[in-house]
Parts: structure tokens; sequence; C-alpha cells
């Protein structure tokens, strides 16, 4: 079997409306085997493969994570779904737009059929569960507390009852989380913060002398960096030290800032032996 074998079922609704709450009630139902939210692939209460979107630091970070636009993530999921192909496969999103982004980037079907949260929860049902979001910032993973530990760098808060008792012992468990990101309020990263970020990482390495210039542009939550600096050589070819320079940039930038970062250009304005 390949991806193109797998039937895929879509499980749509509005965040916070009880979508990973009753994933697995809907998956028995529809006789899926694996389900994919919020970034994982998840079975029966395990953990296949994949990263939860909910562990990551900041909304935008998630988001991305959610819809697989991170290459090593995609690239795992993907794999994982070829080896294995399960015959049918649920997938869990906000829109029917978030759908098409996910099986685009892994290279699955259109969904087969599409499934509201209106289709298998009543309005009260609903509105309590965006009551309980909207109050508590909590989040429903589902599957199993010694799953979600492994998986998840955020707050670990309880764990509940499924549905449905099944054969395996951690079937029928949901587990309650707390993400990093789930805070009041609005955060602006402007481009003052992401100079001084910059003029850290750059100060932090003994090859940068000098800190000429530093030359940001953002584009919604994209960042282009060029930046010229003096460099000491010490052992290694400026090439070298620039191409690491570029390297650390990156990674600090995005860590720090949870943004994608589109270029980093070095300029090498003088050396120094």
């Amino acid at each position: 079997m390949s991806l193109s074998d797998i039937e895929v079922t879509a499980f749509v609704g509005p965040a916070g409306t009880g979508k990973s709450h009753r994933a697995t009630m809907v998956a028995r139902q529809n006789g899926i085997d694996v389900i994919i939210d919020d970034g994982l692939v998840i079975s029966r209460g395990r953990i296949l493969a994949g990263r939860s979107a909910k562990s990551e630091i900041n909304r935008l970070r998630a988001i991305k994570r959610a819809i697989f636009e991170y290459p090593e993530h995609r690239d795992e999921v993907a794999n994982y779904l070829s080896k294995n192909s399960p015959a049918k496969l649920m997938i869990l999103a906000t829109s029917d737009g978030m759908i098409d982004k996910i099986t685009g980037r892994l290279g699955l079907n259109h969904p087969v059929r599409t499934i509201s949260i209106t289709d298998v929860s009543s309005p009260e049902e609903i509105e309590a569960a965006l009551r309980e979001r909207k109050e508590k910032k909590q989040h429903v993973v589902p599957a199993a507390k010694a799953q979600i530990q492994q998986n998840f760098a955020g707050k670990l808060v309880s764990q509940i009852r499924g549905f449905f008792k099944g054969r395996e012992k951690d079937e029928s468990r949901n587990t309650i989380v707390k993400p990093l990101f789930s805070f009041n309020g609005r955060v602006t990263i402007g481009s003052d913060a992401i100079l001084e970020m910059t003029r850290k990482l750059l100060e932090l390495r003994n090859h940068v002398r000098k800190i000429r210039d530093i030359d940001i542009e953002t584009d919604e939550d994209k960042i282009s960096l060029s930046v010229e600096l003096d460099l000491n050589l010490s052992g290694m070819s400026a090439l070298s030290i620039a191409k690491t320079l570029q390297r650390k940039l990156r990674m600090g930038l995005s860590y720090f800032t949870g943004m994608e970062i589109r270029q980093v250009n070095i300029r090498v304005n003088e050396i120094f032996l």
C-alpha cells in the first residue's frame, strides 16, 4: 500500500469546540484506527509519530506545527504513513482549508467525507467546551498520559476517560494539557527586540571582533537579516566562521521569536589574524 491508498476522513470544527475530546469516539464509529491531531499521529491512545503543536512556545509556531510546515516534522510523519499505510485515517482540523494544507503537505488524498463537530456534539456541549477552553486554557490530547509525558513540553493538567473502553488499557483515555502558548493578551515582537537578540547572539561568538551593521526586514512572521562584521580568524577561515554565524543566528532567532528566518546574509568587512 502507499499514501494514495489511504482513505482520509476530515473531522472539522472551530478551535476549542471539543474535537480532540470526541476524536476517539468518532474514529471508532467510522472504523478508523489512526488519527492526525495537531501534528501527532495517534492510534488507540498511543503516539506513533510526529510532535504536538501544543508543545510549542507560542501560537504562531503551534499553527505551523499543526499544518506540517516544518520539513523534518512533515517528512517524519509522511515516512511513517508511507511505511505503515493505515487503510483509514482521520484528520482533525479547524477548517476545510487547514485540511487541504495538511493533505497537500503529507501527500494524502482529499477526504472522502467530512464530519463536523456539530454532527457529534450538541450546541450545549460545544458551548461548554468553548467556555472551558476560554476560562482554563486547557487542551485535550487523545492519547494516554505516559505518551504525552514523553512528547509534550508544556504543563500536564490531568487525565480523563474517553467514550469507549477498548481492549488496550490506554485506548479509553484522553489527557488534558496546558500549552505554553496559552496566555491572555497579544505578543508583538518589534524590530528593536530582534536587533538586540541578534547583537547578543553575535557577541557570544569569539570570532566576532566588531559588529559594523545589522539590517532587519520583517514580513508578517518572517525575518530577513543582513549583518556586516569584522572577524578574528583564530585558525578558521572567514568562510567557515560566516557559515557558523549564519547557522547560529538562524537557530537562535527562530527559537527566541518563533518566527521563520527567511535568510541570513553575512558580509565580512575586515579580517584579523
